[in-house]
């Protein structure tokens, strides 16, 4: 008796090892991953003592593929998966599943200095592709426009290449920063500087964004797309989610984790 109860005993601690280890591993979107998600993991871990989390926030490029590989629960990502990502992920024996986890807006921001307030889609194009050079063809004073934008494995370079330069390449004098939190720092620091982040990146100090064909980006001009570079934010994962990875989703996309969305500055789900 004392043997079967001692083995009992072995097992529920053992079982309670296993959850005390439980480890989410999340890559991805460095605009989800920067402020977001590490918020929504400390409050979700506040309900889950026993989960920890490993975030890389590195790019949407990376988070997918490491759905694809297998070396991640959760993909963060600002944009939808390519074709041929989903072709590898097939071919890997995976499948991208996309959840909307948050609405976005990308913020076109200058130097809080800068009398420029707005700009077409157009002048936007001009200037991100070096056809617009100078400050005082778009309305501003004089000075040599400073271009910084994200990296290649960013899903905000590619969403604004798309949304905002019809497809066509970037100057070859435009910076390539990590993170939003170092396009604003760039632009905050410099007069004659332009770039673009993510709405929740707008506090940062020394800049503002400016008008899209005279929409500011909102929570609510995002909500209702009026704001002309609004997409939406995901988590992806292999096939449907399950496991702690579906409970952190599902928290996620809870009233208690919009809160947070909005609290960040993201633009809550409908």
């Amino acid at each position: 008796m004392k043997k079967l109860l001692a083995l009992s005993i072995a097992a529920v601690l053992s079982i309670c090892s296993a959850q005390a280890d439980t480890k989410l591993v999340i890559k991805g979107s460095d605009t989800l991953g920067a402020k977001l998600v590490p918020q929504l993991a400390e409050a979700y871990k506040a309900s889950h003592p026993g989960v920890s989390f490993s975030i890389a926030a590195e790019g949407s490029t990376t988070g997918i593929a490491a759905i694809i590989d297998g070396t991640a629960d959760i993909g963060m990502a600002s944009r939808r998966a390519f074709s041929a990502e989903v072709s590898s992920a097939l071919a890997n024996g995976r499948s991208l599943k996309p959840t909307i986890v948050a609405y976005d807006g990308i913020a076109v921001i200058v130097n809080s200095a800068n009398s420029v307030s707005k700009l077409s889609k157009k002048q936007i194009e001009g200037i991100f592709t070096g056809e617009i050079k100078d400050w005082s063809e778009v309305g501003g004073k004089p000075g040599a426009i400073s271009i910084y934008t994200r990296n290649t494995s960013s899903g905000t370079y590619s969403d604004f290449t798309k949304m905002a330069m019809n497809a066509k390449n970037y100057a070859g004098t435009a910076q390539k920063m990590a993170g939003n939190e170092e396009i604003a720092s760039e632009v905050g620091k410099n007069a004659n500087g332009v770039g673009y982040v993510g709405m929740a990146y707008l506090k940062a100090s020394g800049i503002k964004p400016v008008a899209v064909e005279g929409v500011l980006p909102s929570i609510a001009t995002v909500q209702d797309h009026s704001y002309p570079i609004s997409r939406s934010t995901f988590y992806y994962t292999n096939g449907p989610a399950a496991g702690e990875a579906l409970s952190f989703l599902n928290f996620t996309i809870s009233p208690a984790g919009q809160k947070i969305v909005e609290e960040v500055g993201f633009a809550p789900l409908k």
